[in-house]
């Protein structure tokens, strides 16, 4: 079952879903059964991929493979606070201003889904990664979410710190997971850099 905004707002208040900074009620990030949530600053640019020995082939289901690490040496960080011009066929990897925590016990999932006035544009975020598993920015703070953002359009598209980049559907789960939600993005952010 997807929750209403208004049991979205009731579940806030209740604990079972943390999301740091909230929208107040009137906000229009708010709809009937979807909250908006914003883009942040920092915006990761993919470089050139070449290993030593001069190929870009990634293969994920290889030994060692870790798409974390992979972000973190291929990207180059950009601040989109005045506005970044994403070209058309550009691919980035953006994060939201809100922080969200699902405690596993809450039975609560979410979906993230991209906003239909971008999509019109060309501009496609988190379509293939949806789910938002119970247990996700499992620590007291919650965690930003990783957007995967695309042009698959002919438009350059601005994207600015701020923007309602996303939307985010609340979902029951029947039960409590037996499973911990341990996967590598349970807690997301920015790659840090050394």
């Amino acid at each position: 079952m997807i929750l209403s905004d208004r049991e979205i707002r009731l579940a806030i208040e209740r604990g079972l879903i943390g999301l740091t900074p909230t929208p107040p009620k009137e906000s229009l990030l708010w709809s009937t059964t979807t909250l908006d949530l914003r883009l942040d600053e920092e915006l990761r640019v993919w470089g050139p991929l070449a290993s030593p020995t001069g190929t870009d082939v990634v293969d994920p289901i290889g030994p060692g493979f870790n798409s974390n690490q992979l972000v973190a040496q291929h990207t180059t960080p950009v601040d989109c606070t005045a506005g970044f011009i994403l070209e058309p066929k550009a691919f980035v990897l953006g994060w939201t201003i809100e922080r969200l925590r699902l405690p596993r016990e809450a039975r609560l999932g979410a979906r993230v889904e991209g906003k239909s006035g971008l999509a019109r544009i060309g501009i496609g975020i988190h379509v293939t990664a949806p789910t938002i598993h119970p247990g996700f920015g499992a620590i007291p703070s919650g965690s930003p979410i990783r957007l995967e953002i695309w042009n698959v359009g002919t438009l350059r598209v601005r994207l600015t710190k701020g923007m309602p980049i996303c939307q985010l559907i609340f979902e029951e789960v029947h039960g409590i997971p037996e499973t911990e939600n341990m996967g590598q993005f349970r807690i997301q952010g920015p790659p840090t850099t050394s």
